[in-house]
């Protein structure tokens, strides 16, 4: 009979004439998981942010809620009342949708900002890590040539 051929030996033997640097992955890793942290802090700062905004605009539209329920003297005043508070509803909705933008445009800017800083990083990182593996694969294939 036939024996069969240990392909588990031949495979390490192959992947340890061509020897590979971890440090390439452990430093993509790092830049990533920093990519990461800073992209959620970016996020929770929004996040932060938009919930005093939300909480700030309850408040102010609960106070003039509780203005407009008083009990008026003439029936003209109710539907003053109720124009007034239209009016002040729709004011503090602009200004706090304008303020809910200028929040959108800060993480956007924020995290193309990231992003960028982020894939310069990972291109030096990637650049670094093909330039030592070609050199570690030339001296590889030497060494087994000289064999």
């Amino acid at each position: 009979m036939a024996k069969t051929q240990d392909f588990t030996t031949m495979m390490k033997d192959m992947m340890g004439a061509f020897p590979v640097d971890t440090m390439a992955f452990d430093d993509a890793f790092k830049t990533t998981a920093t990519l990461n942290e800073k992209l959620s802090g970016v996020a929770l700062e929004a996040a932060e942010k938009s919930a005093e905004i939300s909480s700030k605009w309850t408040k102010d539209t609960l106070s003039k809620l509780a203005d407009m329920s008083k009990a008026k003297s003439e029936p003209a005043d109710y539907a003053k009342a109720m124009t007034d508070f239209a009016s002040a509803s729709a004011e503090v909705a602009a200004e706090n949708m304008a303020a809910f933008a200028e929040i959108a445009k800060k993480v956007q800017m924020d995290t193309v900002e990231l992003m960028m800083a982020a894939g310069k990083d990972l291109t030096e990182d990637a650049t670094a890590a093909v330039k030592k593996a070609s050199s570690d694969m030339t001296t590889a294939a030497k060494k087994a040539a000289a064999k």
